[in-house]
């Protein structure tokens, strides 16, 4: 196996690993991203010896966030179904170090789980006394990589977003959004990245690249794994784009609510929670009910999966959910955008990233 640093494109900390080539990374109009830590594998960055640990650590030993492993099996197959296609268009940035690389696509593989590319940031480099505080710090790491990416897809791919809690997911892929939209000038992406702690170099670089990438919002949604438990309103400042979920069955949820996954997808998700991560029929329910409570599922969505649960054995007969399901008020391409009632709006005007009230 060659060297790591032969097999990938080094800027800075953020290290590339391509396994398509350049002309099919092109011509893909819809690409989904995952943020790997804590929204596929459950680990742990937080200090030296947690890095140090996930370096060692084998890829059999390492453990999916429940459900995430079938999740995009399930999604693989919706999108390659539908479009025709046999691969789908992954993508993951993850905190680990590209030592860790090798043993991560053999994860993969053991998943059965074919990504298009990696970034991977090289903390092993972090380890002096002058940027050891970077181990942590995520934003500037995050935005670049988006950024390297968006320059190498297509000018109106779509994106849809996966990240959780426990570091800034949520600000990173807004902002992202709002700096490719044109939505924030450079002079306010400067101070915003001074208070996320970016250093003045990575913010050149990331406005550099800004400054390249067309004029149009690649983002179509963004799904937040709350994986330190994070109130859900909190998220409501990012608008409805930007939905927090509890688990992956709420996520599957939305996806079916959007065509993007089917009804046989949504029960082995359900399925695989409850055999292998002992999750209850009771609780995945109650998920189902949230998000009705929370306004995020429609009446036509929840009209379809109540009927496949009681076939499936998943609720009784006499199922109701707590409060009737809000009507569709906008709905594109099989997209749910808005529903009947007064709610947040898709994309606000105006994103407060500085004060972080969780």
């Amino acid at each position: 196996m060659a060297d790591w640093r032969d097999r990938s494109e080094i800027t800075d900390d953020v290290v590339y690993f391509r396994y398509i080539n350049e002309g099919t990374e092109k011509s893909i109009d819809e690409v989904f991203l995952w943020d790997l830590d804590k929204t596929y594998l459950d680990t742990n960055f937080e200090g030296l010896i947690p890095l140090l640990q996930t370096v060692i650590e084998r890829a059999q030993g390492k453990k999916n966030v429940p459900g995430t492993k079938t999740f995009l099996q399930v999604l693989s197959r919706c999108w390659s179904e539908g479009k025709g296609q046999t691969r789908l268009p992954l993508y993951f940035i993850s905190a680990s170090p590209p030592q860790m690389e090798v043993r991560i696509a053999e994860k993969f593989a053991f998943d059965n789980i074919r990504p298009f590319g990696c970034f991977y940031k090289d903390n092993l480099k972090n380890l002096t006394p002058r940027r050891f505080w970077r181990l942590t710090k995520q934003v500037g790491y995050k935005l670049q990589a988006l950024f390297q990416l968006r320059l190498k897809l297509r000018e109106n791919v779509r994106q849809v977003c996966f990240g959780d809690d426990s570091e800034t997911d949520a600000i990173i892929y807004n902002l992202y959004s709002d700096i490719c939209a044109r939505r924030v000038g450079p002079q306010d992406v400067r101070n915003i990245l001074k208070m996320l702690s970016v250093t003045s170099e990575q913010t050149d670089t990331i406005l550099l690249m800004a400054s390249e990438v067309p004029e149009n919002d690649p983002v179509e949604k963004i799904y937040i794994n709350l994986a330190v438990d994070t109130d859900p309103d909190y998220y409501l400042k990012f608008g409805r784009r930007t939905l927090a979920t509890y688990n992956t069955f709420q996520t599957a949820l939305d996806l079916f609510q959007d065509g993007r996954i089917d009804f046989e997808g949504v029960y082995k998700i359900a399925q695989d929670m409850i055999y292998n991560f002992n999750f209850t029929p009771e609780e995945l329910l109650r998920s189902f009910d949230e998000l009705i409570r929370r306004h995020v599922l429609g009446e036509t969505a929840v009209n379809k999966l109540i009927p496949f649960f009681i076939e499936k054995g998943f609720c009784p007969a006499s199922y109701k959910p707590t409060i009737p399901a809000p009507k569709e008020s906008k709905v594109i391409e099989g997209r749910v955008y808005d529903l009947e009632g007064h709610f947040e709006p898709w994309i606000p005007e105006h994103i407060d990233y500085i004060h972080d009230y969780r």
